[in-house]
């Protein structure tokens, strides 16, 4: 599988976002939380995916940025945890929620037990 995060993987329709908000679904391992619900996608697409993080906790832009792509990144890296684990398309929304600076190598091993955790989760919903 390629390690890509192509352009008809990134989240952003306005109505997927609001459907996530009201009615998905959480998982946290901190500081990452990983909002889910399942989705209506077109092409037989099996994921969107879109990152978050808060002005609250970084007030420059770069700062927001510079986290914004490492999760994208850590995603990038990741992303066939979930896409093995998945038996139905699913919109997911990524937060960064903490206003301490952690490294790449912290981000990332938080990213797969995250990853973890969302698979344990939907394999309970779905007995």
């Amino acid at each position: 599988m390629k390690n890509t995060y192509p352009k008809h993987e990134k989240l952003k329709s306005k109505t997927t976002i609001d459907l996530l908000f009201s009615e998905g679904k959480s998982v946290s391992k901190y500081p990452l939380r990983l909002v889910y619900v399942p989705a209506v996608l077109e092409n037989e697409e099996r994921i969107k995916f879109g990152v978050s993080v808060s002005k609250k906790y970084f007030k420059k832009a770069v700062d927001r940025n510079y986290f914004k792509r490492v999760l994208r990144e850590t995603y990038r890296l990741n992303k066939e945890l979930l896409l093995e684990n998945m038996v139905q398309p699913y919109a997911f929304m990524f937060f960064y929620q903490t206003k301490d600076k952690l490294t790449y190598s912290e981000i990332n091993e938080k990213t797969i037990q995250l990853f973890q955790k969302f698979v344990e989760a939907t394999k309970s919903e779905s007995k």
